[in-house]
């Protein structure tokens, strides 16, 4: 389904991950190939770029709650999510409209006219009162101005604007798998997440770009080809890249504690969605079309409501009638 590996470079103020979604990944193209709106290539690819980062991310920081990766633009692909939790499950999603040139990328995709944005969202399992998700947005450029092409740039440009911290990624996807890894310096204090106090921050950019160990194996990271992180196992990947560095390396994560898909849709919240838009309009759907029929983007899964169902949406818990048998 998926595996999570986690290493250390003793004695280096250095630390890294490597991510490789396999049948978790083909699931979600599945599901979508199954609901008939299966996403353009370069869609694809961009979606299991987006659900490697933000794996890699979520368990960078640790985040109890969700980490939202959105990139969103000017170009066909008008927005792209993906949702990682903070036990790893994951779910992607994304809406395009119009075509997507055979040779696309990510300028081409969501930034034709430098609209562009990327957008991290950290969203807490148990809010306090009046507490609001954490949010940082880039544009998809460099420096200078110029278009970021690769996912892998944009994100490392955010981490040096956001967090002040060096990072090197290096992501690829295919229909098979989605995979990528993460190379980045230690914080000079403290774990390091995306909400450090201004003082760490501050002793964190006067390190940018100084540390000669993260640059070494920065260098190195940077070699790794994208049909190598498709096509060889992590062992090999490792040892192909650092097997002179003083690596040390956790126990993988895999399977039930691993990287996984789950959606986080049911049919009371697609009810509740319903009740929100009122009885007048959802009548008038049933008159229309004979159900209501809602799809999950994430997923696929379609939801089903009669009119019995409706009925039962709307009326007192101790009136409803007996429901249908009508379900997804």
């Amino acid at each position: 389904m998926g595996e999570l590996h986690k290493f250390i470079f003793d004695g280096l103020p250095v630390r890294g991950m490597l991510v490789r979604l396999t049948g978790s990944w083909r699931e979600v193209l599945a599901r979508r190939a199954g609901a008939n709106h299966p996403y353009p290539p370069q869609v694809r690819a961009l979606l299991g770029e987006m659900a490697a980062a933000g794996v890699l991310m979520q368990a960078n920081i640790r985040f109890s709650g969700a980490l939202v990766l959105q990139v969103h633009g000017d170009g066909p692909v008008k927005l792209a999510v993906a949702e990682v939790r903070d036990d790893l499950t994951y779910r992607v999603t994304a809406t395009v409209v119009g075509d997507v040139p055979a040779d696309a990328r990510l300028e081409a995709l969501v930034n034709v006219h430098g609209q562009g944005r990327c957008a991290i969202t950290l969203d807490p399992q148990d809010k306090r009162p009046g507490q609001q998700p954490y949010q940082g947005v880039v544009a998809l450029h460099g420096d200078r101005r110029e278009p970021l092409q690769e996912l892998s740039e944009v994100l490392e440009h955010y981490m040096l604007q956001s967090e002040q911290l060096d990072t090197k990624l290096v992501l690829a996807a295919s229909d098979e798998m989605a995979a990528g890894l993460l190379i980045q310096r230690l914080p000079v204090q403290g774990e390091g997440n995306l909400e450090g106090t201004l003082r760490q921050a501050s002793r964190n950019e006067d390190r940018i770009g100084l540390d000669e160990a993260y640059n070494r194996i920065a260098l190195l990271a940077a070699t790794l080809t994208r049909d190598e992180l498709l096509t060889l196992d992590a062992d090999a990947i490792l040892h192909r890249l650092f097997w002179e560095e003083p690596l040390r390396r956790y126990e993988p994560l895999r399977g039930a504690h691993g990287p996984r898909f789950a959606c986080s849709c049911s049919r009371d919240r697609v009810g509740g969605m319903l009740k929100g838009l009122g009885r007048v309009e959802v009548d008038g759907i049933v008159r229309e079309q004979g159900r209501v029929e809602i799809g999950c983007e994430f997923c696929g899964l379609k939801y089903h409501f009669d009119p019995v169902d409706v009925g039962r949406l709307f009326t007192p818990p101790g009136n409803q009638p007996p429901g249908s048998l009508a379900r997804h």
